[in-house]
């Protein structure tokens, strides 16, 4: 079997079904000759940001010299994204080693009588073979939709868990109110581990709180209290950050505030990790200003920002970011959704929150993506004035470009979208 053929088979394997119990990761990974316990792993779970936190953790073990790996999810072009060594996507090569001696385990284990690895149960299997295979010291470990069910959860003793903001996604799996998807996050919770996490949602701290107490296991409460803006400008933020009996001024390469609070949970987690690790704190700064995420509130051309906001918090957030440019620049929406997401509140939010000159809709690819016309109609019935609709993403983008002039361009609503149109200016003149 070729590259093209290992990945046509994962994408094969159905993305949303039920998932399989943990014992049945855990035999796999038996089989396998338990690769993730030669690992030091930091487990993060979460609704938003657990991507930047992970980007943040990584950076400044790479800016300390450490080994790296990173697991995450989902890929925005290429399925090697999710596996990331030493800040390097991994090569076709390895990708399909990995997927070989998976695939080996896997027959055997069906021929036994069991069932098929779920698509991210799959995924990750490769990507512990992938980290032991590298020899990686460390290994940044991002959740799927959940925690407490999630595939990664079989990892028994994490260096440290972190939680980032929980909001209400992915309800048909996880529970209807924030204090059952906390619950579900706070699953990934493992005895005297410590625990980091976003204190904004009193209800999601609380569900936290108790999960750690019940645990045995150190807990620290971020709040938003703990950081103050001292610059905001294009290139990014520079914040005192207040933890403990100290301060530390951190920047980072993002115009989002919220990003404020991923920096936070990822640099304390490696200040309490500090006897592991011996970076010093100077170094760990210089870690949280280098880091990058493609596809969150990303600047891929002057003035021309893409981000994966993709639920209700996550627009809210973005809305927040766009409405403090607006007052010095024109604000222009491209704007693409996918059906199962809470589209029709996020076109809402967007056309309260920032009331954009020009909006435009695309359709991302496949069967999730939502007609550009609707998404198109929703905006005019929200009250925006100039909208057009351009199925055809690359050319929807080079509309949105030429509207933008000298103001600012912001492209929303999927991480599809986000990774369609890398895909596109990877190939497009100028980029």
């Amino acid at each position: 079997m070729n590259y093209t053929e290992a990945v046509n088979y994962i994408e094969e394997i159905p993305k949303f079904t039920t998932k399989n119990p943990p014992e049945h990761t855990r035999e796999l990974l038996r089989r396998m000759g338990d690769p993730h316990k030669r690992l030091k792993i930091i487990h993060v779970a979460g609704t938003n940001g657990k991507g930047s936190v992970c980007s943040y953790l990584n950076s400044m073990l790479l800016m300390g010299g450490c080994s790296c790996g990173l697991f995450t999810s989902p890929h925005l072009i290429k399925i090697n994204e999710r596996y990331m060594i030493n800040q390097e996507m991994v090569d076709d090569a390895l990708f399909l080693e990995a997927f070989a001696e998976t695939k080996k385990v896997v027959d055997g284990f069906i021929a036994d009588g069991s069932v098929h690895p779920s698509y991210f149960e799959m995924l990750f299997l490769m990507g512990m073979y992938i980290f032991k295979k590298k020899h990686t010291e460390y290994v940044i470990l991002e959740t799927g939709l959940g925690g407490r069910l999630d595939a990664t959860n079989v990892v028994e003793k994490p260096l440290a868990c972190i939680i980032t903001s929980i909001s209400r996604d992915h309800t048909e799996y996880l529970g209807e109110t924030i204090s059952e998807i906390a619950g579900e996050k706070a699953g990934i919770i493992k005895p005297e581990v410590p625990v980091i996490y976003d204190g904004h949602s009193k209800e999601a701290s609380e569900v936290i709180a108790g999960q750690a107490g019940a645990s045995c296991s150190p807990s620290y409460e971020l709040k938003p209290d703990m950081y103050t803006v001292k610059t905001q400008t294009k290139a990014g933020i520079t914040f005192d950050f207040q933890y403990e009996n100290e301060t530390v001024q951190l920047q980072i390469p993002y115009i989002a505030r919220y990003q404020m609070m991923n920096a936070a949970l990822a640099y304390f987690t490696m200040r309490n990790l500090e006897p592991v690790h011996h970076i010093p704190k100077n170094v760990l700064a210089e870690g949280i200003a280098a880091a990058r995420w493609p596809g969150r509130m990303e600047t891929v051309l002057p003035g021309v920002i893409i981000d994966g906001a993709h639920n209700e918090d996550g627009v809210a957030e973005f809305v927040k970011t766009v409405r403090s440019f607006q007052n010095s620049h024109k604000i222009t929406i491209l704007f693409s959704a996918v059906h199962d997401k809470r589209y029709k509140d996020m076109i809402q939010e967007i056309e309260a929150g920032i009331r954009p000159e020009q909006v435009i809709t695309t359709c991302i690819g496949g069967s999730r993506g939502v007609p550009a016309e609707e998404l198109a109609q929703l905006f005019l019935e929200s009250g925006c004035h100039r909208v057009m609709s351009e199925p055809d993403v690359g050319h929807a983008f080079e509309a949105a470009y030429r509207e933008k002039g000298d103001g600012m361009l912001f492209c929303v609503g999927s991480l599809y979208l986000a990774g369609e149109l890398k895909n596109y200016l990877g190939s497009r003149a100028g980029y």
